[in-house]
Order: C-alpha cells, then sequence, then structure tokens
C-alpha cells in the first residue's frame, strides 16, 4: 500500500449500464502496473457510477488516453483526477442513520441530512434498503456524538413525519439472533380481550376497566384481573372464533419468515392469553411464547387465570428467559412492543423498538417505527428488500411487486 503522500489517480466512469464495463475498464488499468486501493459504484435507473482509486503510474498521460479511448468504446464518460495519498481514515463515532418513509420527500431528505451535519458529523456512504412498501435509505456517517445525534434526529424526523433510526456501527447489528415480539398491537392488529369481550356481550364494560388503567387508576395487574372476571361463563369456543378472526399486522408474515431463514430465534410475549399465542406460535414457526393462561372448566371460561400474570417485568423476565435458552446474550436481543406494558421488555433487550407505539414508549424506545409495515424492522438489522426477495426465492416463493418506479 502506497505512503500517504504517494501519488494516487481517481478514474471515475459514468455512462449507461451494461455488462462487462466493470472487466473491460479493470483489464485496461490491468496494463499499466497499478495497485487498487478502493472502488466504488452504484447503478440507478441503468446508470452505472464507477469510482476507482489506484496508485499513479509512470505514464500518467497514456493512461489516460488509453483509458478514454476504452471509455468511448463502451459510450462511457471517463475522468481522471490526480492526487496524493488514500482515501481518509473515516472518524469515529460511525453511526447507521435509516430514515423510513412513504413517500419519501426531497424536504424531508435536506432536513435530516441537514441536522447531521449541524451536529459536525459526516455522511461517508448512503445506500437504499427498499423501495416498498416504504423506501428505506441508509445513511453512514462519522464524527458523530451518538447520543445527540439520535436526539437531533427524533425531533427532525417528528417535524417532517418520516421515521429515523440511528444505531451505532458495530458487529452486534449484524450479530443479533434473538427478536422478540408483543403480540396484540404488534404482531397481530387489535386487543384480542376487546374481540373476547364483544363475544361476551361485555365490550362497554372491559373497555371501562381499560380505561381506568390507561389514567393510571390501576395497575396492569389489577386491570388484567377485573376484565378478564367479566369474561366468567363464555363457552371456550370464543377462543377458537377470535384466534381465526385475527389479523396478522402487514409484513408480520416476511419478517417472520425472514428471519427464521437467516438463522434467527423469535420470540413472542403477552400480556394476553396463552391459549392463542401458543396457537399463533406454532402456526408462524415461532420459537418461543408467553402470555397468560385463561382457567377453564367444563369448557366454560371461570373468570380466573392460571398462574402468576405476565405484565411488565414479566415481558422482561420472559425475555431473558428465551435469550438463556437460546445461549444469546442481551445485548444481542431485540424486542418490539407499542404500549407502556412493553417498556422493561424494550429496556432490557439489546435493541428496542417502539412499532406505532405509544408517546411514553416512544420517548423511551431505542428507535421506533410508525409505518404500517412490521417487516420494515428488517431495515434496521440491516436486512435489505433484495435480501428479503432473494430468501424468498430460495423457498419457491415470488414476491409480489406494486406498479412502482
Amino acid at each position: 500500500m502506497p505512503a500517504d503522500n504517494s501519488a494516487t489517480l481517481l478514474i471515475t466512469l459514468m455512462g449507461k449500464d451494461r455488462p462487462g464495463v466493470t472487466a473491460a475498464t479493470f483489464e485496461m488499468l490491468s496494463g499499466f502496473g497499478v495497485e487498487v486501493l478502493d472502488i466504488e459504484q452504484i447503478v440507478l435507473r441503468g446508470r452505472l457510477m464507477l469510482g476507482i482509486l489506484v496508485t499513479a503510474p509512470r505514464d500518467i498521460a497514456k493512461l489516460s488516453a488509453v483509458g478514454k479511448a476504452t471509455a468511448d468504446a463502451l459510450s462511457m464518460d471517463f475522468e481522471i483526477e490526480r492526487g496524493v495519498g488514500d482515501n481518509a481514515r473515516r472518524r469515529d463515532g460511525r453511526a447507521h442513520v435509516t430514515v423510513l418513509s412513504r413517500p419519501l420527500s426531497p424536504r424531508a431528505v435536506a432536513a435530516i441530512t441537514g441536522r447531521i451535519a449541524d451536529t459536525g458529523a459526516n455522511i461517508d456512504r448512503i445506500v437504499r434498503m427498499a423501495r416498498y412498501p416504504v423506501i428505506a435509505i441508509e445513511f453512514d456517517v462519522s464524527g458523530a456524538d451518538i447520543g445527540q445525534l439520535r436526539t437531533v434526529l427524533a425531533t427532525e424526523a417528528a417535524r417532517q413525519q418520516v421515521d429515523v433510526a440511528v444505531q451505532s456501527v458495530g458487529l452486534l447489528r449484524h450479530g443479533r439472533r434473538l427478536v422478540v415480539m408483543d403480540v396484540d398491537s404488534t404482531l397481530v392488529q387489535g386487543e384480542a380481550i376487546d374481540a373476547l369481550a364483544e363475544l361476551a356481550g361485555v365490550g362497554d364494560r372491559v373497555a371501562g376497566v381499560t380505561a381506568e388503567a390507561m389514567h393510571g387508576q390501576l395497575d396492569f395487574e389489577e386491570s388484567l384481573r377485573r376484565r378478564v372476571a367479566l369474561l366468567a361463563g363464555l363457552d371456550e369456543s370464543a377462543l377458537d372464533r377470535v384466534y381465526v378472526e385475527m389479523e396478522l399486522t402487514p409484513g408480520a408474515r416476511t419478517l417472520v419468515r425472514t428471519l427464521e431463514r437467516l438463522g434467527y430465534r423469535l420470540g413472542i410475549v403477552s400480556g394476553g392469553f396463552s391459549q392463542l399465542t401458543d396457537r399463533l406460535a406454532a402456526d408462524l414457526g415461532i420459537d418461543y411464547s408467553r402470555a397468560n393462561e385463561l382457567e377453564i372448566t367444563d369448557g366454560k371460561l371461570t373468570g380466573r387465570l392460571v398462574g402468576k400474570v405476565v405484565d411488565r417485568a414479566g415481558k422482561a423476565t420472559a425475555l431473558r428467559s428465551f435469550a438463556r435458552d437460546s445461549n444469546v446474550t442481551l445485548d444481542r436481543t431485540v424486542a418490539v412492543g407499542d404500549g407502556a406494558n412493553d417498556l422493561d421488555m424494550l429496556a432490557t433487550a439489546g435493541l428496542g423498538i417502539a412499532f406505532n407505539a405509544k408517546p411514553i414508549v416512544q420517548e423511551a424506545a431505542h428507535t421506533t417505527v410508525n409505518v404500517p409495515y412490521l417487516d420494515a424492522i428488517l431495515y434496521l438489522l440491516g436486512i435489505s428488500r433484495e435480501d428479503i426477495e432473494a430468501a424468498d426465492a430460495e423457498h419457491g416463493i415470488t414476491t409480489p411487486r406494486p406498479d412502482m418506479p
């Protein structure tokens, strides 16, 4: 590798992409005895931009002439720039800044990138992670104070109505191997207890108890026991009906399927009922499930629970238990939830994600996702839409594509 003060050349080609452009360019360079120091290549709507950093040969003028002739034959624009040394070393304080939106406006991009610059950080690389069902763009940033960057961008994201996640660069991001999700209003839409209450004819009364809990008049356990008591006498067949009518959150199957194929362990934990969540876990192929158990006698709900209540602390306990069983350290875990009952679990995990969550949860979580697609979480783990489609293709699944440019 050349010394920092050695002469180098930056070669840039731009034009219509086609097979063989990169090979022809490097074949041309092979005749000049240069060393390749760096390569960057991107393709946008069929337009290729190829940048190559090499050591400077003795005859730069000849390389320039031969390079231009090669580029002309390929119908490409060719530029060569003399300089000294390699790329500057990226500064410490490296971070991934992921922006999720549908649609994504230029104003939002200007605002987010402007705030990154305001903190003194620099954008080193930009990559699109997905174009549907949301646009996901990832910025590699250096020179960042992670805490300051997260605070500044959270404010700007709310102003621009986009989601922005800030994560430190490191091996943990790609090494996380356990994802634990809340169920009601996260993995599935709606609340199971509300559906059971409607079948029992006590929907309004259950909603009233829920309202008391939301206003801080009842803790979760007391609220749950009072609501379950109102279900006394309901036939257990109502559980089958509620299960059949449960709707997964958009993107849930894609999320689970992709993570399973990538070797992740998956768990669900719920303040709801094991008669539903255990069945859901079995149907989706999820490894772990923990929830409250309804007592059933002679085919009827008694209005009581069996065993200890899975509350806010119980969810965090379940996460730790799943991690131990999976032989995964807590810093390699991800938790996803939407309510105050998920706060301890989100804080315990290495990465806590508030999914379409209440404000108190968004403020406490490591990052937030407010788009209505659960598989958007994959992009925060560095998994692109192309990775998802490749995994699907390996299993004979055709991923439907929307009619988009």
